[in-house]
């Protein structure tokens, strides 16, 4: 059966628990909350878990693999054993823009082999990327993942259901909860093309409708194929854009 995750930014403590509130409300088929770790806000993910692990029993929090010095022991495992914490999601993270920032040259998977031995039941998960490189390096990246002891992946949101059945194909036995995010300007495209090398359908419009249409296909898709799926309605109004498809 297909689950469902939403992502939520932890902008703060306050509208992060109006949002989870709006979740807990309006969409109960919402399975689990993940929170992302953005170095602009206060809010570290791992803090938004324990709020949003007042109202959701399955919380997952990322983690930027550079923002930890692995010489040292981790200072957050008692976070990541915490009530509501069922996963992580491991990332790179890229370099704070605040040079006074400290960050090591920890990768992805680095981190997540400590994790395994410091915490060998937590779930862990780590990110595909389908526009990072070739479809062949990304798909080696994850395989080399797994053999570091990843249960499964999030993706980056897909925008075209051809490359989700790529992936798909060549994935046909990995967990994947699959992203979907809506593009609402030309700007916000321009964004996903230029800064992450993203690949829109011809068909594709930067409009409500567009998106709910392609966020139900994806769902469909999933539903079909096997996997989760996780929504990230970044400055979108969730109820707006969710009502209706789930």
């Amino acid at each position: 059966m297909t689950e469902i995750s939403l992502e939520l930014v932890p902008r703060s403590a306050e509208s992060l628990c109006k949002e989870l509130a709006v979740v807990k409300k309006h969409l109960p088929m919402i399975d689990r909350i993940n929170i992302p770790d953005i170095l602009r806000f206060d809010l570290r993910s791992w803090e938004g878990c324990q709020l949003a692990a007042e109202q959701f029993t399955c919380t997952i929090p990322h983690l930027r693999a550079i923002d930890f010095d692995l010489t040292k022991p981790l200072p957050i495992l008692e976070e990541l054993t915490a009530k509501g914490v069922e996963a992580v999601l491991v990332i790179s993270g890229d370099p704070p823009q605040d040079m006074s920032r400290r960050s090591y040259r920890t990768s992805c998977i680095d981190l997540i082999v400590r994790l395994r031995k410091d915490l060998p039941a937590l779930k862990l998960y780590a990110g595909i990327d389908p526009y990072r490189s070739g479809i062949k390096d990304e798909i080696d990246y994850v395989k080399a993942k797994i053999d570091a002891g990843v249960d499964g992946f999030f993706t980056q949101p897909f925008f075209d259901l051809r490359l989700m059945s790529l992936y798909r194909d060549q994935l046909p036995e990995v967990e994947i909860w699959w992203g979907i995010s809506p593009v609402l300007s030309i700007n916000s495209k321009h964004y996903w093309e230029n800064k992450n090398n993203a690949v829109f359908p011809p068909d594709f419009t930067p409009t409500m409708e567009w998106n709910r249409g392609f966020a139900r296909c994806a769902l469909e898709f999933v539903q079909s194929n096997g996997g989760n799926i996780y929504f990230m309605p970044i400055r979108t109004d969730i109820r707006d854009y969710l009502e209706g498809i789930l």
